[in-house]
């Protein structure tokens, strides 16, 4: 079994690559061939290259919304599993940071076509990406008060 940070770096760097590293083949493969599908349908490469780029309004048209929304919830799906496969997670309520960055980034990129801060368009790489973090943020703050509150 591997270390839980390492499937968990894994996984971020390419979901199924964790559960892969986990012994989880069938798992890791499905997880591979959903990321490599909704990625090719939602043009998600192309709207990353532009988006690193700063051609947002071309990343906006780029993208298929329809798709893109799917990401997230797979991506932070493959990185809780296999972070939990491997041995993380074994605090009560350990799942929810990655459920609410997955529902924060899914909302980031529902809103990335519309939404400026400053004047600033962000895209559907950045918004979502800037999502994250009070994703992670509630997540961590309901993991500690469940966990008090059950205690």
């Amino acid at each position: 079994m591997a270390n839980p940070l390492e499937a968990l770096l894994w996984s971020i760097a390419f979901p199924g690559f964790g559960q892969f590293l986990n012994g989880k083949m069938i798992k890791g493969i499905i997880l591979l061939i959903l990321e490599l599908f909704i990625n090719a349908q939602a043009n998600f490469n192309s709207v990353i290259i532009y988006s690193f780029q700063g051609e947002i309004e071309e990343s906006i048209l780029q993208a298929d919304y329809q798709w893109l929304m799917f990401y997230p919830c797979l991506y932070f799906y493959s990185l809780w599993d296999a972070w939990k496969d491997a041995g993380g997670g074994k605090q009560a309520y350990s799942f929810l940071p990655f459920v609410f960055a997955a529902y924060f980034v899914t909302v980031g990129c529902i809103y990335s076509s519309k939404l400026h801060f400053f004047g600033i368009l962000f895209g559907p790489v950045w918004l979502p990406m800037l999502s994250l973090i009070p994703g992670l943020v509630i997540g961590f703050i309901l993991m500690k008060y469940l966990v008090k509150k059950k205690t």
